[in-house]
């Protein structure tokens, strides 16, 4: 039996929208499934503004842009995650401030931030890693604190959920100023590549437009706001094709499907492994009171990085692709030299321990028991 890690789900309308959108004659950009794209998150999720983007490093290019970074500004975000979420706050020249990870869970430590916060410090950047909430709660009142922004690195978190205190359910990609999302094959909701840009601050809602579209004021030209359109601010060329935007509807339409499935394949894993957790063998992910669970991973956190590597070559050998997942980005060859030196002990421990498990809409139940009696084996020797 080979099981690979992730496996990309068509759901049967992909191609026929593509065909449909190449038909059309629109095909490069910002026509009707780019539209209806936009339109699905604003009305499901209670975004403010959406514009698509060629994936989610561009959005939070355009995140950088808008938040007008410059030389010396200090963008506080968490170690553990990927380059993506630091490296378009360096292209504007903004010093990155590494938090640590929570003990129970790799995203930020939301009680070591304030402690960060200098009058130099103009960005939060969280990191709803394995699509599970930061708290928000805590977040906002940082950010309202100290008149700070905050942008949600909100790559894996589609069809997740802020939890607040009075039950209410808040999407994430909803609280912070900007958020940004992701649409790589790896994602529940995925058009190869891809992304979006969420505007919740409507005071960068027309310049976003402009900034998307090159520098220019061509979406006001388009709906008639403006006789003639031209270069009126810096920006680049981040809208993706029609045929991008088409793909990601059919998936957007199966989106409650797709959901259903991923569920079910998660809480599988967490039936048959927790009795490892409950050994000390391992830990499962955590979800807080506050956050609600997309299914986007399955992992698992060894006690040693012996224990980790020892595993996954354990399910290659039986032909189960297990992946380690990211490396703090504070100690990268890259960035270790302007760090400041404080030691990130969690995310480190993440960095060394972290297994993630196979997790896509065609993982059967065979598989999935398939793949935990490996690891329950493996635990056991």
């Amino acid at each position: 039996m080979t099981i690979p890690f992730n496996k990309p789900f068509l759901t049967g309308k992909e191609t026929d929208y593509i065909k449909e959108a190449v038909e059309s004659g629109k095909i490069s950009g910002n026509g009707l499934y780019t539209k209806r794209c936009q339109l699905f998150f604003e009305q499901h999720y209670g975004f403010a503004k959406c514009l698509l983007a060629t994936s989610c490093t561009d959005a939070l290019e355009m995140a950088a842009l808008l938040l007008d970074v410059q030389n010396g500004d200090e963008v506080i975000m968490p170690s553990y995650t990927f380059v993506s979420t630091a490296n378009p706050f360096i292209l504007r020249g903004a010093k990155i401030i590494f938090t640590d990870s929570h003990l129970d869970h790799p995203g930020i430590d939301e009680g070591r931030i304030e402690e960060l916060i200098t009058e130099k410090t103009r960005i939060i950047v969280v990191v709803h890693y394995a699509g599970v909430a930061c708290n928000m709660g805590k977040i906002m009142e940082l950010a309202r604190k100290y008149n700070l922004f905050i942008v949600e690195d909100a790559a894996q978190a589609i069809d997740s959920f802020y939890v607040e205190n009075d039950g209410m359910k808040r999407a994430l990609g909803s609280i912070g100023h900007l958020a940004a999302f992701s649409f790589h094959e790896t994602k529940n909701i995925m058009s190869g590549e891809g992304g979006m840009l969420v505007i919740n601050d409507l005071q960068f809602a027309k310049r976003a437009e402009i900034i998307w579209e090159k520098g220019t004021n061509r979406s006001a030209f388009w709906r008639g706001e403006v006789d003639k359109y031209g270069w009126v601010d810096m920006g680049s060329s981040f809208l993706p094709s029609e045929i991008v935007a088409a793909f990601l509807y059919a998936q957007l339409e199966n989106i409650e499907l797709i959901q259903t499935k991923r569920a079910k394949i998660w809480n599988q894993y967490w039936d048959g492994l927790s009795h490892l957790q409950a050994k000390g063998d391992v830990r499962l992910p955590f979800i807080p009171d506050f956050a609600t669970n997309n299914a986007h991973m399955f992992y698992l956190v060894c006690n040693t990085g012996e224990d980790r590597e020892g595993l996954i070559n354990e399910l290659k050998r039986n032909g189960v692709m297990a992946v380690f997942h990211y490396l703090s980005l504070h100690g990268s060859d890259f960035y270790k030299n302007k760090h400041d030196g404080r030691v990130l002990l969690r995310s480190d421990e993440y960095s060394d321990r972290l297994v993630r498990l196979p997790l896509f809409f065609e993982l059967t139940f065979e598989q999935v028991n398939f793949v935990i009696k490996l690891i329950d084996n493996y635990f056991t020797r």
